[in-house]
């Protein structure tokens, strides 16, 4: 998506270690004309699938998933967090993943009463490199007996083996920037 690929030019900045950072328009202050856009672009790259549901995981996922809701129909979002609270009553689907930016694991918990059998599910993330936040909803899923119609990623880090091992199990993974290639000394940053 060339919007996106501009404005990741035009406002990201590379970071040593492998990090991009976008948190003046993705996951810190959101454009939320970029999210709809983004949102769009995704519906027509899932058209064919019966989506009913979207997951997407707390915190940055959750403003592009609702965003790209109103693209589905308005179907519910839902959304895994990252701890439990007295707030997260009843039965729950849990795992634990390892965040990339955090350099940490954590608990993801779903409520049961949010995602069930018969359930058609978009997964939406703002980021994707190892893939193991998306490993953690997609098992998620699976407890919940959920089908996973596709995955959507804003930014993907193509450098790493996530994106592709999840394309090598017949997932539909669908990033609207996918990069191959970033440099922190010049700022550089090559897509596909």
């Amino acid at each position: 998506m060339k919007e996106l690929e501009d404005r990741i030019r035009k406002d990201g900045i590379v970071k040593a270690g492998g990090v991009l950072k976008v948190d003046a328009f993705l996951n810190h202050q959101c454009d939320t004309q970029l999210f709809d856009h983004m949102g769009a672009e995704w519906a027509r790259l899932f058209a064919d699938a019966p989506i009913n549901k979207i997951l997407t995981i707390e915190a940055s996922g959750i403003g592009l998933a609702c965003m790209a809701s109103r693209h589905f129909g308005n179907a519910p979002v839902v959304f895994a967090k990252k701890a439990q609270s007295i707030n997260l009553d009843g039965e729950q689907y849990s795992t634990t993943i390892y965040s990339f930016t955090k350099q940490r694991e954590f608990p993801v918990i779903v409520g049961r009463r949010f995602l069930s059998e018969g359930d058609h599910v978009l997964i939406l993330d703002d980021f994707l490199a190892n893939g193991c936040a998306l490993e953690g909803l997609i098992s998620i899923c699976e407890s919940a007996g959920a089908t996973v119609e596709g995955i959507g990623i804003a930014i993907e880090k193509g450098f790493q083996s996530g994106g592709d091992k999840l394309r090598q199990r017949g997932y539909h993974l669908e990033s609207l920037a996918r990069i191959v290639s970033m440099d922190d000394e010049t700022g550089q940053i090559e897509f596909a």
